[in-house]
């Protein structure tokens, strides 16, 4: 079968070009996916199956399918159009721009956000951040929480409904993300109050009982900024001078004059930063300094109560 040789070699290149001996050159499902996941995984070193995986998301997405259509129809023989379509979203991951922004939404806590290359993709590890906030802090009362450096709005909203009595206030500094935060609230239905501040210079002398951040924390010069999908993602979300560590010193040392008595600040961080973390917090008079580990067993959160002095 020559033809489909021809289309493993480059299934859309030749999508257009007249049959050979009566056979379409155009795709089946599954030549098309085959395809797909040898280029992934040849220029992004993913494993197989990963690369199998990301090459049916972007088809799904292309084909306006899901899944499990695309594994009951794998001998389906697709249009030129259907599989140029698949080509442009393939083309683009292959270059290494990443899945959220090629699909414009990132799923997180089981609800999808929007996401454009104006903001950070949220991660798994932020909904450590969220789980630890839920367990230590009653759901029954009307607390109020603070989001700082809120980019797509992931936590603050997630926060938001699932603790509607709580008033939750989100700031960022750049008018994009609260922008795509703001659609994300409306479109996901929470009530979130948004503010553009440079950390706490616009909250004036409002405080809170809980803030939450994940905030810019990789050195400036750390060789991760060329890897991955950080090459694509904006930089004043990720480093934060020297060490990483700058706007983790402003988010602690300020954070007193902004929570209530008894209040607890939570932020995420590097996986080498921990006791960064919890030495800025005890120098600054915080208790019941904590690291918290992500899944993977690094520790990823670290959280400190306030408790004015007498």
């Amino acid at each position: 079968m020559r033809w489909r040789l021809n289309i493993r070699r480059n299934c859309w290149r030749r999508c257009r070009v007249k049959a050979e001996a009566g056979h379409s050159q155009v795709p089946t499902v599954n030549d098309l996916l085959e395809d797909a996941s040898a280029r992934l995984s040849t220029a992004l070193g993913f494993e197989r199956r990963d690369a199998r995986l990301e090459a049916q998301i972007l088809a799904s997405r292309s084909l306006g399918v899901d899944r499990a259509w695309l594994i009951a129809h794998d001998q389906d023989v697709l249009t030129a159009d259907q599989a140029e379509a698949v080509e442009k979203l393939v083309a683009r991951r292959v270059q290494g721009e990443p899945v959220a922004y090629i699909l414009g939404e990132k799923e997180f806590y089981g609800r999808m956000f929007k996401v454009t290359p104006d903001v950070l993709i949220p991660r798994p590890e932020t909904e450590l951040l969220i789980e630890k906030a839920l367990e230590r802090l009653p759901g029954d009362q009307p607390l109020r929480v603070l989001d700082m450096g809120t980019g797509t709005g992931c936590i603050s909203v997630t926060v938001a409904l699932e603790r509607p009595l709580w008033s939750v206030t989100a700031v960022d500094l750049s008018d994009n993300s609260l922008w795509i935060a703001r659609e994300n609230a409306q479109r996901l239905g929470a009530r979130v109050g948004f503010l553009q501040s440079d950390i706490y210079d616009a909250l004036g002398d409002r405080r809170f009982d809980l803030i939450l951040s994940n905030p810019p924390y990789i050195a400036q010069n750390d060789p991760h900024l060329q890897q991955g999908d950080v090459r694509f993602e904006p930089l004043l979300a990720l480093t934060s001078g020297a060490e990483g560590l700058d706007t983790l010193r402003r988010l602690v040392l300020s954070a007193p004059a902004h929570l209530g008595p008894d209040g607890w600040l939570m932020f995420e961080h590097g996986w080498n930063q921990a006791d960064s973390a919890c030495e800025l917090l005890t120098q600054s008079g915080f208790i019941k300094v904590k690291s918290l580990p992500d899944l993977a067993g690094h520790s990823r959160v670290t959280i400190g109560q306030w408790v004015p002095r007498k």
